[in-house]
């Protein structure tokens, strides 16, 4: 167990990085999940967070990567531990940064998992549109291809951030960023029919509520329950690919390039801040039509 004080110099720095960056609340969480274990592994060898020196990160690096876990869970750590020893270096808690000259560990880019527009195409018809919650599902994969959002912010998503009449939806994204993305023809038709048939019978009795996809309790979808649902929907289908959360946003940017669309207006479509973050759908879509070619050319 982490030591109170080192506790409540972890709850001290993420409330400092919340007020500076705005970070969202899942990235919050997984620094706090960080932070904290690391202050345990810190009190097994009777080290306060603070007395912690550049040999010590090292062993504490070494000793993940002999859990076996994997390169970018713990250079995104490293991270986490830079942040944290900076706010104590500019607080004047420490004198010297022990992160300071600390190599992050070797990555490979991994290509995000993506579907081939048939395999969306039966993602999207998998569920029973005869039902209420069929609809909602259809409705919700319809959205998230249609506009690549984050699973996080579909499941927040507001009645008042939907503009059915101008076709487009406010976003609010990581660090509070707002954008506006277009909708497209067929996810306006669905949220349209979604809201016309299904999402008063889903909300049951909590009228008042003003999120747009309500779980069968009649309160706001989890991002698990919704993960659940698209497995449950991608073995339906039939697809056997490895999906993940992220797999509708990562198929909309991929799409989009395959079909001529520029990198920067991608970039604004996803939230990134970052153009090299985008960048990566473009190596995806070179990756596909590599395939493309050596399967199907003559000579390939």
């Amino acid at each position: 167990m982490t030591t109170a004080s080192d506790q409540a110099l972890i709850d001290r720095f993420l409330d400092a990085l919340w007020l500076e960056k705005g970070l969202s609340d899942n990235t919050l969480k997984a620094y706090r999940g960080d932070l904290e274990k690391f202050g345990d592994w810190a009190q097994r060898q009777a080290k306060s967070i603070i007395a912690i020196r550049r040999e010590e990160i090292l062993q504490y690096l070494s000793y993940r990567m002999g859990k076996g876990l994997k390169a970018r869970s713990t250079a995104r750590c490293l991270s986490c531990l830079r942040a944290l020893y900076r706010y104590l270096l500019r607080e004047k808690m420490l004198s010297d940064d022990p992160t300071l000259r600390v190599e992050n560990p070797k990555l490979g880019r991994p290509l995000p998992e993506t579907l081939t527009e048939q395999d969306v195409e039966r993602l999207l018809a998998a569920p029973d549109t005869n039902t209420s919650m069929g609809v909602r599902d259809r409705t919700m994969m319809e959205v998230l291809y249609a506009c690549g959002l984050r699973v996080s912010e579909l499941t927040n998503l507001q009645l008042s951030e939907i503009n059915l009449r101008q076709g487009v939806i406010r976003i609010v994204g990581k660090g509070s960023k707002e954008r506006l993305v277009p909708m497209g023809e067929e996810s306006i038709v669905w949220v349209s029919r979604y809201l016309a048939e299904a999402r008063l019978e889903l909300l049951k009795k909590n009228l008042a509520q003003d999120c747009v996809f309500p779980s069968n309790r009649g309160v706001a979808m989890t991002r698990q329950a919704f993960w659940y649902r698209i497995k449950a929907h991608a073995q339906t289908a039939g697809i056997q690919k490895k999906l993940s959360p992220h797999t509708l946003r990562h198929a909309f940017a991929t799409h989009l390039l395959n079909h001529g669309a520029d990198l920067r207006v991608v970039q604004l479509l996803l939230g990134h801040s970052d153009l090299s973050t985008t960048q990566i759908y473009t190596h995806v879509a070179q990756h596909r039509m590599k395939e493309l070619h050596e399967r199907h050319h003559p000579r390939g």
